[in-house]
């Protein structure tokens, strides 16, 4: 698609679709180039997608993509850099008349990122709001809810976040639903709940369940962030050796080369958010 773009042929089409097709493509690549473990080659390309959609000027495509683009980010552990974009996507919103993606993009997003923060009641009130004009059926309401779940977890309702972690593995796993982008870190954060409930063999099946999805989708950004909890389980255990040979090679894989303007040598890529 990007090799076919002309700005100039391929630019209007922009007023019929919404989105125009350049900014569309380079945000959707620079956030699944950072799921198989590749954050600042994503960095790179997200940025090249925001700089397109700045020089369109088309409100709908601008919003969506910083709104979107705020969960490269997320995942590269820079959530003050994701408000930002999120505050953007709002603005625009706002200015434009789309609370389509002020309520959506904007209050769903905006939770995430206050979780990431640790402001929890912040996060997970914003995303209860974004949840309630978001359908059940739509596309990235599996991830938003996951990280609703672990918002409530780190507040203290464990029940209550296995219960909501359960309706997202269901709505996934339903024929017709199938939505598996984050299914390797929804079962994480199922495992994670189970352990701080004090069933690791539960924790450990989820783990497993985890890496198996991850490595079968090539994830590695998944597949690292749940290595580094399953390690960390098996060591409490006394399975040091065994964490070990897991969570290295894992780790040993991230070796993309930074650039000065990001986090020194290894990729920056989060791998937990409960420490």
């Amino acid at each position: 698609m990007l090799a076919l773009y002309s700005e100039k042929q391929h630019g209007r089409l922009a007023m019929f679709l919404v989105n125009d097709v350049k900014t569309f493509c380079l945000t959707w690549a620079a956030y699944t180039t950072l799921l198989l473990g590749y954050p600042d080659r994503a960095l790179d390309t997200y940025l090249a997608a925001e700089a397109h959609a700045r020089r369109c000027g088309h409100p709908f495509d601008a919003s969506f993509a910083f709104g979107l683009g705020s969960r490269v980010f997320e995942h590269r552990g820079e959530p003050d850099e994701g408000l930002k974009r999120v505050a953007e996507c709002e603005r625009i919103a706002r200015e434009n008349s789309l609370p389509f993606l002020e309520q959506t993009m904007g209050w769903n997003f905006s939770g995430i990122a206050l979780i990431r923060k640790g402001r929890l009641a912040e996060g997970t009130a914003s995303l209860k709001l974004g949840l309630a004009v978001w359908s059940s059926g739509s596309v990235h309401v599996p991830y938003i809810k996951s990280v609703f779940a672990e918002g409530m977890a780190r507040l203290g309702d464990l029940d209550g976040a296995l219960r909501v972690i359960d309706e997202v593995i269901a709505q996934i796993e339903q024929p017709g639903g199938e939505e598996r982008e984050h299914y390797a870190e929804t079962l994480r954060l199922k495992g994670w709940m189970l352990s701080l409930q004090g069933d690791p063999e539960g924790a450990e099946r989820h783990y497993l369940a985890s890496l198996d999805w991850a490595r079968r989708q090539q994830a590695r950004s998944w597949e690292l962030r749940t290595a580094t909890h399953y390690a960390r389980l098996m060591r409490d255990r006394g399975r040091t050796k065994e964490a070990y040979d897991l969570l290295a090679p894992v780790y040993a894989w991230f070796t993309e080369a930074s650039t000065p303007a990001t986090f020194g040598r290894r990729r920056r890529c989060s791998t937990s958010f409960d420490e």
